[in-house]
């Protein structure tokens, strides 16, 4: 079918339906709206035989849904409406939740029913519940609508034929800050934690701290520091720790509120954010390797399971600061010292990595000199692994990896993803070029006519996809929950395979060739090159660009792309001739 999605904005959601309907076979096109959208013209022009919202924050005006069927992604199970539905599931403590797929009519997700999936809550913040169980059942859910559209012959169910016990939801109002309101004097950690992972990326709560205010952004539960209720207590990785009324949380980042007419605030890094605001307070690192430890937070962790060794991280927002790149190479440094001979390199869940961090680059006081830092850093962190030789290295995605942060896991030996990863292995539509080691990696990986087709068209891949271009090695089908568990399992199996020594030997003599013939210094000073003109002339869109994502404003003048905001790509097909790195 001819398949026309609509969205308030290209997020993960929308980029998974998007990749996933176009392996299913489906002409999909893309339209991102606002309030001022002529969405009857644009339909008109797309002329499609379904309509989806994967994520829609304004109406669909009757002249759209009285013509075509368009179907509503609402997150939420049956019977549940309204604009907050994901903040009331982690609020609420909710077991499960669920996606209803609604079709479009006069009353706000009160359509008829098309398709409904229902999904556990993990003890997660709301925007890695979005990106993992709530679109594993939103993915379901939009699968099954729409073959049911295409099979002309299912009616869906309208709401009001269903019993109370068939609605587990019901109508919420928006979660506003009254209701996100936290009183450190008498809230405990669970409940402070619970408060703040139900705004964790947007909007934030808003607080009072340091005799300003602040949105907080995220939490984290800490058990052994203590202290007054509402004083802060110590920092970690550029994270401020704060007391609650029975023990301590996190709260990794900070934003300040937007004044009236004012462009967008920056979330950043909460010590970085607070600035010279920040009293004198001990910085207590956490072991890299906590064991049976108390209950703390860190972002970067080191553990072993026999000859596999596994490296876990987890940056907010996938973004990586120059203070991110180095001390994960610190740490990558140590666990190559162990005696290891497969090492896993990735989170548990949610996103691997989205490369360099556009916000810390924007608050900086030249943003053109931390862009040049921060990708030699990213640069650097890549190096060391593409020149570890001595063991087996697996990039270990269980969620989201684009831009530098795609580079990164492509520099490893073996690439496994769960299978509802989306990548995105390009840099073109923030105006960059691309370092990292792009242009060693990529058409090593799919030959050189694919890798230009992927950093040329800008699309989103899905695990499945990038498995037939050759990005992807392994696919793991598994609830988010259990993806450390399953490369756990599989490390193990890799690491006392009688092939593995072998393959480690064979790996260094490919390593020495490849040097031979053109050195790594060489294809980086080429990046780099290119990645300096970029970042130290004012005139070049990467600025004009990346302080529109960061503020979430409109980009004028950005690449133009074959694919969203509007139009339809085909996906690259693999060269069968490509060098299998």
């Amino acid at each position: 079918m001819r398949i026309l999605l609509i969205a308030g904005a290209f997020n993960s959601l929308t980029q998974r339906v998007y990749a996933e309907l176009g392996d299913h076979g489906h002409q999909v096109s893309v339209e991102l709206v606002t309030r001022n959208t002529p969405l009857p013209e644009v339909v008109r022009r797309h002329a499609p035989d379904l309509i989806v919202a994967p994520m829609l924050k304004t109406a669909v005006p009757r002249e759209v849904w009285s013509a075509h069927t368009c179907l509503i992604v609402h997150p939420g199970p049956v019977g549940d409406r309204g604009p907050s539905s994901v903040d009331w599931a982690v609020h609420l403590g909710a077991d499960r939740w669920g996606v209803t797929v609604l079709q479009a009519n006069d009353e706000m997700d009160g359509g008829d029913i098309w398709a409904a999936a229902s999904c556990p809550v993990p003890d997660v913040g709301k925007s890695d519940l979005y990106r993992n169980e709530i679109a594993d059942a939103a993915l379901e859910a939009v699968l099954a609508a729409v073959a049911r559209v295409a099979s002309g012959t299912h009616r869906p169910q309208p709401q009001a034929e269903l019993s109370d016990a068939a609605k587990p939801g019901r109508p919420r109002p928006p979660f506003r800050q009254d209701l996100r309101r936290i009183d450190w004097r008498s809230d405990p950690t669970d409940t402070v934690v619970r408060k703040l992972r139900a705004a964790d990326s947007q909007p934030g709560v808003r607080d009072e701290l340091l005799g300003d205010t602040w949105h907080l952004h995220g939490g984290h539960p800490e058990d052994t520091l203590t202290g007054r209720p509402g004083e802060l207590l110590a920092t970690r990785c550029g994270a401020i720790c704060r007391a609650t009324a029975d023990g301590a949380v996190w709260i990794p980042e900070l934003r300040p509120p937007r004044a009236p007419g004012e462009p967008g605030t920056l979330k950043l890094p909460a010590t970085l954010a607070l600035g010279d605001r920040l009293p004198p307070l001990p910085e207590v690192p956490a072991p890299l390797d906590p064991g049976d430890g108390p209950r703390t937070w860190t972002d970067i962790r080191y553990r072993e399971e026999g000859p596999a060794g596994f490296l876990e991280f987890s940056f907010p927002g996938g973004a990586m600061s120059t203070d991110h790149c180095r001390r994960l190479l610190a740490a990558y440094r140590h666990a190559c010292a162990r005696p290891t001979s497969v090492l896993v390199l990735g989170g548990r869940r949610d996103f691997f990595s989205n490369g360099i961090h556009l916000h810390v680059i924007e608050a900086a006081a030249d943003p053109a000199e931390e862009s040049w830092a921060n990708i030699q850093a990213m640069d650097a962190l890549v190096h060391a692994v593409l020149t570890t030789t001595d063991r087996l290295v697996v990039a270990a995605l269980g969620g989201n990896a684009a831009a530098g942060g795609a580079m990164l896991a492509l520099a490893a030996d073996e690439v496994w993803c769960r299978a509802a990863v989306v990548l995105n292995p390009h840099y073109r539509l923030m105006g960059l070029y691309g370092s990292e080691y792009w242009t060693y990696t990529l058409p090593g990986r799919t030959g050189p006519e694919v890798a230009g087709q992927l950093t040329a068209r800008a699309l989103p891949v899905t695990a499945a996809a990038g498995a037939r271009l050759g990005l992807v090695d392994r696919i793991i089908d598994c609830p988010a929950q259990d993806f450390a568990a399953q490369t756990g399992r599989l490390a193990a199996r890799l690491a006392s395979a009688p092939t593995t020594q072998t393959r480690i030997a064979t790996k260094k003599a490919d390593r020495e060739r490849d040097e031979a013939h053109r050195p790594l210094a060489a294809y980086r000073e080429h990046e780099l090159a290119q990645m300096h003109r970029i970042f130290f002339d004012p005139d070049q869109p990467y600025h004009a660009l990346r302080r529109a994502f960061v503020r979430k404003e409109p980009a004028a003048g950005a690449p133009h792309t074959s694919a969203p905001p509007s139009g339809r790509a085909e996906a690259p097909h693999p060269d069968r001739s490509a060098a299998g790195r």
